[in-house]
């Protein structure tokens, strides 16, 4: 008997994988496609195997797709019969080691498993039909309202706007005159995107809320996924660069902070430290530290080399803090960090402790910035330092605020703000401000008076009546 025949049988017979009641495969639980097998294809294959990036011209985001396979000519998926479908010899383990998925450890023999079954039960499709819209280049999301809009991000040189939608990436140019690409990828929500430092390449965090994290990196110039990293259970948040652009961080849904190689994707950072959601990370000036704010109201710090856990920044005394942590960004000259979250006070601190640690200490703490009504989502600061910006929202109404560094005073409150605001950029040269939110729109200011320079659409909109 062929060894790939004996491995099969192996897994059908095994008894640590067998149902409960012990019953053979034939009487095996009904396997489901879209609850049971989807996420197992999602959190394993489909970051090389779908619309933006077809590894081996084979997509795995969809039923049909799955079945018919890819380059190699061979029927990936043959109802009834796993011994013919090469799906299950790409997922076999040699010596530890198996094709798919690539780069990475087997799936567990439970997963085997439940694939195997499915085969066996007729490889049937259960995908909801409010489920299986399908979005690629070639199919951007359509829309017939604005989007609520989370995040935005100023190119390095200034002539691009990343802008969060649905699905997808809007690359605008900064100047309001129009769409220069779309980004269509697996997430359902962009929760952050940042340029790396030489502008060639785009880092994206996001997911589908409750079900997967996945981390993307593009190449600006031709619009191409580089590569898709599924992460965890839920959505990721706070995508940044290290200064050199080796680096990418994250923060998660599952309260961890994770680092990837930018070349090749591979994770080579964790750490479990915090509490709560991780929402936001930047890192050091000479890309050794890196920190993260959280939902559990901390700013922590940690040593990249070793994955090590060094100290919160902020206080850790009781009731000193109040509310989660949105948004980190770091001094551009200096080991310093403005954060912003639920008390509306935008702060800047130390990453450094330059004392020993004491109870109802904060010694890490260098200003408070006045008030802003609400609760705070984003910051930024000017690439001089001279000015911090902040963005929160109250009752629906956002509002944006300048302050001058030096003397921690608010110089100027933009003007025509209807809307929550949940992220802002500002541009290379210092002149302006962009903005999003609840509205859809981006909205354009200048820097040094506040006024409304430019308003318009980020996503293109298709009136209802068009689509029916």
């Amino acid at each position: 008997m062929p060894a790939f025949r004996i491995w099969l049988a192996i897994l059908i017979a095994s008894p640590t994988i067998v149902m409960a009641e012990e019953a053979p495969p034939s009487a095996a639980k009904q396997v489901s496609y879209y609850r049971d097998v989807r996420p197992i294809l999602q959190g394993n294959c489909q970051g090389c195997h779908q619309p933006a990036k077809r590894g081996g011209d084979y997509l795995m985001t969809d039923h049909a797709s799955l079945l018919t396979g890819g380059e190699s000519g061979s029927e990936a998926i043959v109802p009834g019969d796993p011994a013919a479908s090469y799906l299950i010899e790409l997922i076999k383990p040699v010596d530890g080691k198996a094709e798919m998925p690539k780069g990475k450890p087997p799936l567990a023999e439970a997963d085997q498993k439940i694939i195997l079954d499915w085969i066996i039960q007729g490889a049937q499709d259960d995908t909801p039909d409010s489920a299986k819209e399908k979005y690629d280049a070639q199919h951007p999301p359509s829309y017939v309202r604005p989007p609520v809009l989370t995040g935005v991000a100023f190119s390095p040189d200034g002539q691009l706007l990343a802008v969060s939608g649905y699905h997808e990436v809007l690359l605008q140019k900064a100047d309001g005159s129009g769409i220069a690409g779309r980004l269509v990828g697996m997430s359902e929500r962009i929760e952050s995107l940042a340029f790396s430092p030489d502008g060639t390449r785009l880092a994206v965090a996001g997911g589908s809320p409750g079900r997967l994290g996945e981390l993307q990196v593009w190449n600006v110039a031709d619009h191409k996924l580089d590569y898709s990293v599924p992460v965890s259970y839920d959505n990721v948040y706070g995508v940044s660069w290290s200064p050199d652009g080796n680096l990418i961080a994250i923060g998660c849904g599952d309260n961890s902070v994770r680092g990837f190689d930018a070349s090749s994707g591979q994770q080579v950072f964790f750490n479990g430290a915090h509490e709560d959601w991780a929402l936001d990370t930047v890192f050091s000036k000479d890309g050794s530290h890196l920190v993260s704010v959280s939902r559990d109201m901390a700013v922590k710090l940690y040593e990249v080399k070793t994955q090590r856990f060094v100290d919160n920044v902020t206080s850790i005394t009781p009731g000193a803090l109040k509310g989660g942590i949105n948004a980190v960004v770091r001094h551009p000259g200096e080991d310093q960090v403005l954060i912003g979250g639920a008390d509306g006070v935008p702060k800047i601190y130390r990453l450094f402790r330059e004392k020993a640690r004491k109870i109802g200490d904060d010694f890490n703490k260098i200003k408070d910035f006045p008030e802003m009504p609400g609760r705070i989502y984003d910051v930024a600061f000017t690439s001089d330092a001279t000015k911090a910006v902040a963005c929160s929202s109250l009752d629906g109404t956002g509002h944006v605020h300048v302050f001058t560094v030096a003397d921690g005073k608010k110089v100027l409150e933009l003007e025509g703000l209807l809307h929550a605001v949940y992220s802002i950029s500002i541009s290379p040269d210092n002149k302006r401000i962009a903005s999003v939110g609840f509205d859809g729109e981006v909205l354009m200011h200048d820097l040094e008076t506040g006024k409304k320079l430019k308003q318009f659409p980020a996503v293109p909109i298709t009136p209802l009546a068009a689509t029916n």
